[in-house]
Parts: structure tokens; sequence; C-alpha cells
């Protein structure tokens, strides 16, 4: 797998088969980890192990960065500037360090949880919606 360092499908299928060892028979964690092992020998024998090693490197790739518009303190500071129609959709900001993005729904604008590729890095975020 020429341009994707970091990803050997065949070492982790060989790391799945371990942890599979571990767990008895018939458990949910077995099971869980077969279903994995299995999705992975899928994407191999359908000959798609570079696209899935792109798909992966995207998907925890947090070098990319995101334009933030405005910063707020309090999410009231923040719902009275979208409620004055200066916001556009898609916008991202940042309320008490956490990011959000405005989104237009029919007939207003909310904002939704975006988490900032900063907070992706610690995976606080996470743990906050628990």
């Amino acid at each position: 797998m020429a341009d994707t360092p970091d990803f050997d499908l065949e070492d982790m299928l060989g790391v799945l088969n371990s942890v599979i060892e571990s767990y008895a028979e018939g458990s949910r964690e077995r099971d869980a980890t077969e279903l994995a092992q299995l999705a992975l020998l899928y994407i191999r024998n359908g000959g798609k192990v570079e696209d899935f090693a792109r798909f992966r490197k995207d998907c925890v790739d947090t070098s990319f960065t995101v334009e933030v518009s405005h910063e707020f303190s309090t999410r009231e500071e923040a719902d009275a500037w979208l409620a004055s129609g200066k916001a556009v959709h898609r916008e991202r900001i940042k309320i008490a360090g956490k990011g959000f993005m405005v989104v237009q729904l029919p007939g207003r604008q909310t904002l939704i949880d975006r988490p900032l590729p900063e907070e992706l890095r610690t995976a606080e975020w996470m743990d906050d919606s628990e």
C-alpha cells in the first residue's frame, strides 16, 4: 500500500484474530470483533484496500483547519447574534471554546454542535454528549 503509511490491513487482521481468541465463543465482544474482521476481509477481497485506506485517513486526519467567523463566551450571546440575521448558513463559530455551525432550517436558523479540529484531537467533545 504505497500511499497509505500507518495502515497495514494484514497486520490488522492478525490483531483482530488475537482479540477474537481472547473472548468467549458467543460473547458480544467476540461477535463484534469477528464482524470487524469480516468487514476488512470483504474490503481486501473486493480489491478496495486503497480506497479504504484513503477513507480511514480522511476519518482520522485532523490536520485540516476550519475558519471560525465569530467567538462567543456564552450560548446566549451566540443566540442573540443568530437572531440579528447576520449569520450565514454553514458559518462556523465558537461558543466557550466549542465548535458550532449555523444551519438554515425552514423559516429559521439554528446552531448545531460541530467540533473543531482541535476538539477532535482531544476527543473531549464526545464526553460532553453523554
